[in-house]
């Protein structure tokens, strides 16, 4: 009988050992602001030395509504100005050159991402797609998913920033895709195809759902954009000049069924999004619409 139960407490022992050790916390992943520009943080998250097997999530708000909710992150994704996002997946736009590939991480390992540019990303389940506020504070932190290792960890140290301001002649696709009033022109020509304003709100409208075409078409839509309302084209006409080539006669989604593999696209997409977002500075022209002092129009004319 005292057998028996010895047996049985060492079973119950074991049982409890392996229910802990499943119910263990991942470690706080590392959280690190790289640079900001206009709509976008790029941002690494390393991991701990348990890794983030289920990967990752990321919460963010401006300072303003951190502060007013006590300094404190809170404990509801319902809540109405906590912006969040899980990397759960396989990334196909912001790999940065193919470094990227998954957001499953190990020990120790890291990984660059945007918030700020999920639109169009894949493996990602987000509130907050749409780009950030220029000229704006922002606070954000990041946390290893629960998974059936363990549960999740604890949150990272917080990062915060502003945005950047915007140019008057380069602006996002955020931005372009929610002011066609202040489009300089109503067609665009992209590879070798013609669309209406009708037709390029739909395709700004359309999620890239891994399909580089979109993506590319996005960033080159609002590139162009910037060119007529008088960005200087000389730093990215090269790249413009590639992208079109590339999308030769393929008529870009929802408005037909092209298709491009992400790897094909992401240099090109990745460079239009540079100089959109001010990364890459252009000068403005005559051509835009910004309100001139007169003594810049005499510089110009002169």
């Amino acid at each position: 009988m005292r057998a028996r139960f010895i047996g049985i407490l060492a079973a119950a022992i074991l049982v409890f050992a392996a229910s802990a050790a499943f119910a263990a916390p991942f470690d706080a992943p590392t959280f690190t602001l790289n640079s900001t520009s206009t709509g976008e943080f790029t941002l690494t998250v390393t991991a701990g030395a348990s890794g983030m097997p289920s990967g990752f999530s990321v919460y963010w708000m401006t300072q303003a509504d951190y502060d007013d909710y006590g300094a404190v992150w809170p404990s509801s994704l319902a809540y109405p100005t906590l912006h969040w996002a899980q990397f759960t997946g396989t990334p196909t736009l912001n790999t940065f050159g193919g470094t990227v590939s998954s957001f499953v991480l190990g020990p120790n390992q890291s990984i660059k991402i945007q918030i700020g540019d999920l639109f169009d990303e894949t493996g990602v389940t987000s509130n907050s797609t749409g780009e950030l506020d220029p000229t704006v504070a922002y606070v954000g932190c990041a946390y290893a998913n629960a998974g059936p290792a363990g549960t999740r960890s604890d949150y990272s140290l917080n990062i915060s920033g502003f945005t950047n301001g915007e140019s008057d002649c380069q602006k996002t696709q955020g931005f372009w895709k929610n002011h066609p009033e202040a489009w300089a022109v109503n067609n665009v020509t992209l590879g070798t195809v013609n669309y209406t304003q009708a037709q390029l709100l739909l395709i700004f409208n359309q999620p890239a759902n891994g399909n580089g075409l979109i993506s590319l078409a996005h960033q080159l839509i609002a590139a162009k954009l910037n060119i007529a309302a008088g960005a200087d084209p000389t730093p990215i006409q090269a790249t413009i000049n590639a992208a079109d080539a590339l999308i030769g006669a393929l008529v870009v989604p929802p408005v037909g069924g092209g298709f491009l593999a992400p790897a094909s696209t992401s240099g090109l997409t990745d460079t239009l999004d540079d100089f959109n977002n001010g990364r890459i500075h252009a000068d403005c022209g005559t051509t835009s619409t910004e309100r001139s002092t007169w003594g810049r129009v005499k510089k110009l004319y002169r």
